[in-house]
């Protein structure tokens, strides 16, 4: 089969193509799809996957997580929680707000 013209950066890759280039089988991807909620591709008629840009980086950065740095899926997962962007992350940070407050008043009482 020959080989693909490389396609701009900006460009929509479909599964087949994230698959080639990463050197995984695309059930692999459809896997990690399941594991980890920030991979979410465009679906189009017939369920046809297209990664965006920021998706086809979030892949390459899992790959290497777990095949180069040698982490775990729960480890990859847990260090891109620690990530999240911040909307995500302020209720929590509101409770710890919180809690800080009603310890440093309890502590002056």
């Amino acid at each position: 089969m020959p080989e693909r013209p490389p396609k701009a950066e900006s460009a929509l890759r479909t599964i087949s193509e994230l698959s080639d280039e990463l050197g995984v089988p695309q059930h692999v991807l459809r896997y990690w799809e399941t594991r980890f909620p920030q991979l979410r591709p465009m679906q189009r008629a017939g369920r046809r996957r297209y990664y965006r840009p920021e998706d086809v980086a979030l892949a390459r950065q899992i790959h290497r997580l777990l095949d180069s740095e040698g982490y775990t899926v729960r480890g990859v997962q847990q260090l891109l929680a620690a990530r999240a962007p911040v909307p995500e992350r302020l209720p929590a940070l509101s409770e710890i707000r919180e809690r800080l407050a009603r310890a440093l008043a309890a502590d002056q009482a």
